[in-house]
């Protein structure tokens, strides 16, 4: 979703004063509030993976009576293509992947040598040519100061002049995307030595890794893994300092809210999904065998990732830090 803001901000450089409504998962909806060009965030309840045909018919339902124009397609599935062919808009664009040509009217053939980054992707298909898209904007995330005053309330956190370290350990993903616990702890320990407050972020399922980095990294380390809404976080990273992270939606996030951020790869690779900000630096051992693409290390020693050392990552936040005071 936040790579999406691209897509986003394209559409409403080329079509100044369209409205633009997005239709979006709920667990990703309260990061369409953060996105000054959705004019509308629209909740399609429906779980991930989810046929849903029933839910998907109702919802097209409810968007055929708004009459729009234009649907753009992102998910790459045919179930992802329903909603829009049922609700009857004139113009669906996407790419002709799953067997769903039939369902898009404008469907696109994906090049993946072209169009190497899903960003590229996304933003090609704002364009009617077969060109590559050029220069793609960075997601800007908007956070207002009062927000930010709230989520530090409502979870009891201290604003201090201490800088503060976020820590994002969690992956979605698989285990093959995750720093080691022990590596966040280490690099979380010689932050509160030299001063630093740490946060460690995550959903609910990040509570294990999350609880084990900050009982390893002892005072000075905040868990707040399960604990915050999705709005807090991107509230409460918009006030951190710096950020380490695996590459996770919370990097993409970090990012996108202009943090310095090392962004921690292992199985996957920053060639496809960087972090989009100049403020951001993607870290890799770049062995013979990553990326993988793998949820588990295939190999069985996570090599790529427990051999990238604490030393390491703060060496590339310093430097990141550094060259910009």
């Amino acid at each position: 979703m936040v790579i999406a803001q691209s897509l986003f901000a394209t559409l409403k450089h080329r079509f100044p004063g369209r409205p633009l409504h997005v239709l979006a998962p709920p667990s990703t909806v309260p990061l369409l509030a953060h996105m000054p060009e959705v004019d509308e965030a629209i909740a399609m309840a429906v779980g991930h993976g989810a046929l849903g045909l029933g839910a998907r018919r109702t919802m097209a339902r409810q968007l055929a009576e708004r009459g729009y124009g234009w649907a753009l397609i992102l998910p790459n599935s045919f179930k992802s293509a329903l909603v829009a062919y049922w609700a009857g808009i004139p113009r669906r664009t996407g790419y002709d992947r799953e067997l769903r040509r039939v369902l898009l009217t404008d469907p696109r053939r994906l090049d993946k040598a072209r169009l190497p980054r899903t960003v590229d992707r996304f933003v090609a298909l704002a364009r009617s040519d077969a060109s590559p898209p050029g220069d793609v904007p960075s997601p800007s995330l908007e956070v207002s100061p009062a927000d930010g005053d709230a989520a530090i309330r409502s979870l009891g956190l201290e604003r201090s002049s201490s800088p503060v370290l976020g820590l994002c350990p969690g992956a979605e993903y698989g285990p093959a995307k995750q720093w080691p616990a022990a590596h966040y702890a280490e690099l979380a320990r010689r932050h509160i030595a030299d001063g630093w407050q740490v946060w460690v972020f995550g959903a609910p399922g990040d509570a294990g890794v999350a609880g084990e980095i900050a009982a390893l990294a002892g005072a000075g380390c905040v868990n707040l893994a399960g604990r915050t809404t999705l709005g807090q976080a991107v509230s409460l990273l918009s006030l951190v300092d710096a950020v380490v992270s695996n590459d996770s939606g919370l990097m993409h996030v970090a990012a996108a809210l202009g943090r310095p951020v090392v962004a921690v790869y292992g199985s996957s690779s920053p060639a496809m999904t960087p972090p989009l900000s100049p403020r951001a630096r993607p870290v890799s051992l770049n062995l013979p065998c990553s990326p993988c693409f793998k949820r588990t290390c295939p190999l069985g020693h996570l090599n790529c990732l427990r051999q990238l050392t604490p030393e390491k990552v703060r060496a590339t936040l310093d430097d990141l830090r550094g060259g910009e005071e």
